[in-house]
């Protein structure tokens, strides 16, 4: 049996900070499967569609490394793909609590799935999607926080909606 891992997020867009996971991760586990929420209460920049698509080119390189989306809860997509191990980025104390409290509520429900804390390097630690939308947004350089083919995505998004 494969070890097998899932790295989950809205990845939108996918950062140089969750690439710096992705490496990591792929390094330490036999098979990753970097898991696009479909739906995660945050307004997305980027259709599902999208993301997976953006995400795909950006782990290319990556033979170990899959990429899917999936709805609802996590942990019900873990089960359905044979995963016991997810792998969750902090940033930041900020992230804690929220993480913490999502990782207790989902050992309550699957006492069998792993969760895994991973801190991006020192250089993206305080990079998050939706700052890089916001500096993009305003025309900002976001080449050191984002892959090349994820800055040209957002410059086609944001092209005319700046005042």
């Amino acid at each position: 049996m494969k070890r097998t891992a899932i790295y989950a997020g809205t990845f939108d867009p996918i950062t140089l900070g969750h690439l710096d996971l992705v490496q990591r991760t792929a390094g330490l586990f036999e098979h990753v499967i970097l898991a696009v929420a479909v739906t995660s209460g945050k307004n997305t920049l980027f259709t599902v569609e999208e993301r997976v698509a953006l995400t795909r080119r950006v782990v290319s390189g990556f033979p170990n490394v899959e990429v899917d989306s999936f709805e609802g809860l996590l942990i019900d997509f873990a089960r359905k793909r044979k995963v016991n191990v997810l792998v969750r980025g902090l940033r930041a104390f900020s992230d804690f609590e929220y993480e913490f409290r999502m990782t207790l509520m989902n050992r309550r429900l699957a006492p069998e799935i792993e969760t895994l804390f991973m801190m991006p390097s020192e250089t993206q630690s305080y990079v998050s999607s939706s700052l890089v939308k916001e500096v993009a947004a305003h025309g900002g350089d976001v080449s050191q926080s984002v892959p090349e083919v994820v800055r040209l995505a957002l410059l086609e998004a944001y092209k005319g909606r700046r005042a």
